[in-house]
């Protein structure tokens, strides 16, 4: 649609002219109606050119009224369906009433709409990042153009309505209506407004700084989760983030109340809409999890709670500087965790989750630099990535390694004040960062935020007849297409068994760079580079220290040295290295002594995406034997009730597909089997029952069955995976036309039925759509909202046809469909997993 994407240049021009003083936002959600909602936006903004011309954004289905300094415009000749077209503003104050009728949302973005299957009760919330509150409300939806925000919300007398500012008393409107009249927020940009209304359940606590500051604290879900909100552990995760960030920051939080709300059909993890943050309900835990998810859920707390200050408070001026509030948000997220939580080896988590999203999405054709060149709003959705999050956070911990921890807080603490309530630039941030560090940050600046790659760092090991060094060097390699070579501040680790028995730093610059300080030393049988994670790089190993790996990884005492070691074999085997039967090989001799569950449950996901696309296909069966064998000893080792005992069974339904295999998962939902300890509740009878489907041992009765017992909105999410999941022809028409052919499922639905589409090994099945696919690729971009295009796009791509024909036909398309930058990157991206797929196969491949 024409104006829905915005770009850089349009923003400029209009913060050139612009200045926006305050909106009054007049919302009313109190009608019967299912599909639109009454949205009045008054807006003050100033005007630097007599008789300029500009334009408001709005994406609604009916306008009404348009009122420009008085004067009524025709809404028809204005309002183009994204856009109010303004003209002939007057130099100084212009004020803008706006009237429309606006769509609730079904995809997750705007204002969304979701009817609890359980009591039919009606739940509200909006998610606008980086540019749909423009779905919700007339607007100048770009960052850098910040206002003073008051909400009104007419809604049933019996919701909580939640917003930015405290929330305040209703008043009365008509039987069982009331009002919400909210006070100003501070300068705030649009994409940080939120508005949550519903019968949610709410509860309430304070949190008080030891200099005495109070802020009022809500947890929020929905009232059919209400048994599972464990909001204790929530409040406590929160006042430790709060109290970290007051003592780091020396900034008072900004926003007077804190609010938690777990919304349903979220698109993300979490948003960081100052004073009411949403979250995924997801993080409501209504089965048994794994510590593991306790402390992503406590990370994620934190990482938006950070954002209070690096986005919030000071928020980038265009979305080039995305990774002014990502990164940094990602870093804090880890490093508090570590600092204040219960989870003091998060730098672990970091390096076997965040970080290897950062190393795969850095070795596709499509990565660029931290600071990227954002044209407009599509480059900007598909911006949010592991570049901006995960590489941005590594990279800043080696920024602090480098300048001092003392001295990188004082430059955001003289940052935060210098630039309250404004918008920033990367020069800003670091000019601030140069004068408390007294390092010239330009040229580590153009190295590592302004280039794209991942460097490899290999080790050079010389020894004599006695085994000491008599020389050690670094070798830096360039990844292909991305020839930079850094600085790095890397901590080299040598270990004898179990044990560190030495470590050394280097500053690593260029080809090559000698370590004199091993020399003289006896050689151990592991030598790790990277050794606590201080670097963002590739590491390998010398054959000594390879071979010592294979034989003892799992006895390292170290957590964070084994999720390194971990990260690297597994890196091998995406570059085609390591044969992926010789990955899981390793796996399953040493995953069962590791400690750390997260750890655990990363090695499981990986393995299993081995043996799907990086084995030879004649040996995948018989490696998922194997890992169905190595699961099922783990799980009947591991202490009962425990967190290693759920997450092997698990991986146990993920590898099960023999017969055998199927009927004993079978018995353990039925309870004709059991495994002394593990509880199989409604979540992991869900896991088993996907995976009999997939196998073709379940079908329709089993699932409405198990949908009786469980008619949540979950239960219902996996229950339209399982039927996509079958192994039948049927199956995948209904699955496809539910997607592609039409727009009736809500986001939390359609990617249900996408996964479940999608499902390995089953591609005998799903071959007959790749040109449907390729064919219905320009509508859906045309047609669909960004969000929800991208799923379609990229979870239907056939990935998991490994062969040059994939190639050709996505070749084909990509030359003769001309597509859009982000639809371009989007489809190149998932052929590069096929050329990775491919070259691991080779490398794979049987005698």
């Amino acid at each position: 649609m024409p104006g829905r994407n915005l770009t850089r240049e349009e923003a400029r021009t209009r913060a050139r002219i612009l200045s926006v003083e305050d909106y009054d936002v007049r919302l009313d959600v109190s009608t019967d109606s299912t599909e639109t909602f009454r949205s009045e936006t008054v807006l003050r903004f100033g005007c630097r050119e007599a008789g300029a011309a500009t334009f408001v954004d709005l994406l609604a289905p009916h306008v009404h009224e348009v009122v420009l300094n008085g004067r009524e415009l025709d809404p028809a000749q204005v309002f183009d369906g994204t856009r109010v077209l303004l003209d002939d503003l007057v130099e100084g104050a212009n004020e803008l009433r706006v009237l429309a009728s606006c769509a609730y949302s079904r995809t997750g973005e705007g204002l969304h709409r979701f009817v609890d299957p359980v009591d039919e009760r009606v739940y509200l919330y909006t998610q606008y990042e980086p540019a749909d509150s423009r779905r919700v409300f007339a607007n100048f939806e770009q960052p850098d153009l910040k206002a003073s925000f008051r909400f009104s919300v007419t809604a049933p007398a019996d919701w909580h309505v939640v917003s930015n500012s405290t929330t305040p008393d209703p008043m009365p409107v008509r039987d069982g209506v009331a009002r919400w009249d909210f006070a100003p927020t501070p300068r705030i940009s649009t994409y940080l407004t939120a508005v949550v209304a519903g019968p949610y359940h709410a509860v309430f606590d304070t949190y008080t700084g030891p200099d005495g500051l109070v802020v009022p604290l809500g947890g929020f879900c929905r009232a059919s989760l209400a048994d599972a909100f464990d909001h204790e552990e929530i409040f406590e995760v929160t006042r430790q983030g709060l109290d970290l960030f007051h003592d780091r920051f020396d900034f008072p939080y900004p926003f007077g109340k804190y609010d938690q709300l777990f919304v349903p059909e979220y698109n993300l993890g979490a948003m960081e809409n100052p004073g009411a943050v949403t979250f995924t309900e997801d993080f409501v835990f209504r089965s048994k999890v794994t510590d593991s998810a306790y402390e992503n859920r406590a990370n994620v707390i934190l990482h938006e709670m950070a954002h209070m200050w690096f986005g919030d408070l000071v928020t980038p001026r265009w979305w080039d500087d995305l990774w002014l509030k990502e990164s940094f948000a990602d870093f804090m997220g880890s490093y508090s965790q570590g600092a204040a939580t219960r989870w003091t080896d998060a730098w672990t988590s970091f390096a076997a989750r965040r970080k290897d999203w950062a190393y795969r999405q850095d070795q596709l054709p499509t990565t660029h630099p931290i600071v990227a060149v954002i044209n407009d709003l599509e480059d900007a959705k598909l911006n949010f990535d592991g570049i901006t999050y995960a590489k941005g956070a590594s990279v800043l911990k080696q920024l602090v390694a480098y300048v001092g921890e003392d001295e990188f807080f004082a430059g955001a603490r003289s940052y935060f004040k210098r630039h309250a309530w404004g918008n920033t630039t990367l020069a800003d941030f670091l000019s601030a960062l140069e004068e408390t560090s007294g390092r010239d940050l330009k040229s580590w600046s153009a190295d590592w935020l302004e280039t794209a790659g991942v460097n490899t760092l290999r080790p050079a090991i010389e020894t004599d007849a006695d085994g000491v060094i008599t020389s050690f060097a670094v070798l830096q390699e360039a990844a292909p297409g991305f020839p930079t070579l850094r600085p790095h501040r890397i901590a080299i680790g040598l270990y004898d068994g179990a044990e560190r028995v030495a470590r050394v730093e280097v500053d690593v610059v260029g080809e090559r760079t000698e370590v004199p300080e091993l020399v003289g030393r006896a050689r151990t049988p592991l030598i790790l580079l990277n050794d606590d994670d201080l670097g963002y790089a590739k590491v390998r190993f010398d054959p000594r220290s390879w071979q010592a790996l294979l034989d003892s990884l799992g006895e390292l005492d170290s957590s964070l040295a084994r999720a390194l070691c971990w990260g690297a074999a597994w890196d091998m085997t995406r570059d085609g290295e390591l044969p992926a039967s010789e990955y899981l090989a390793l796996v399953l001799r040493h995953a069962g002594r590791e400690s750390d569950v997260g750890v655990v449950q990363k090695l499981q996901v990986q393995v299993k995406t081995g043996l799907d696309r990086y084995t030879d296909s004649a040996f995948r069966a018989e490696g998922l034997r194997l890992l169905a064998a190595g699961a099922l000893a783990a799980l009947r080792a591991a202490p009962a009730g425990g967190d290693h005992q759920l997450a092997w069974a698990r991986c146990l339904a993920s590898a099960s597909s023999t017969t055998e295999e199927l009927a004993f998962l079978r018995d353990l939902l039925t309870g004709d089997a059991e495994i002394a300890g593990l509880a199989v509740d409604t979540e992991l009878r869900w896991v088993l029952l996907r995976a009999l489907c997939a196998g073709g041992a379940a079908d329709e009765p089993d699932i409405t069955a198990e949908v009786e017992r469980d008619g949540t909105a979950a239960g219902r999410r996996h229950a339209i995976e399982c039927r996509a999941a079958r192994p039948t022809a049927a199956a995948k028409a209904e699955a496809w036309r539910l997607v592609v052919e039409t727009d009736e499922l809500p986001n939390a639905m359609l990617n249900a039925v996408i996964v479940g589409f999608a499902t390995p090994g089953q591609e005998e099945l799903t071959e007959p759509y790749t040109d449907r696919y390729f064919a219905a690729l320009a509508p859906v971009w045309r047609d669909r909202s960004i969000e929800i295009a991208r799923r379609i796009v990229v979870g239907l791509y056939p990935s998991g046809r490994v062969d040059a024909d994939t190639l050709r036909r996505t070749d084909d398309w990509l030359a003769a469909a001309e597509p859009v930058p982000a639809l371009r990157r989007l489809v190149l991206e998932c052929r590069d997993d096929v050329v990775r797929a491919l070259k691991a196969r080779k490398r794979d491949q049987r005698n």
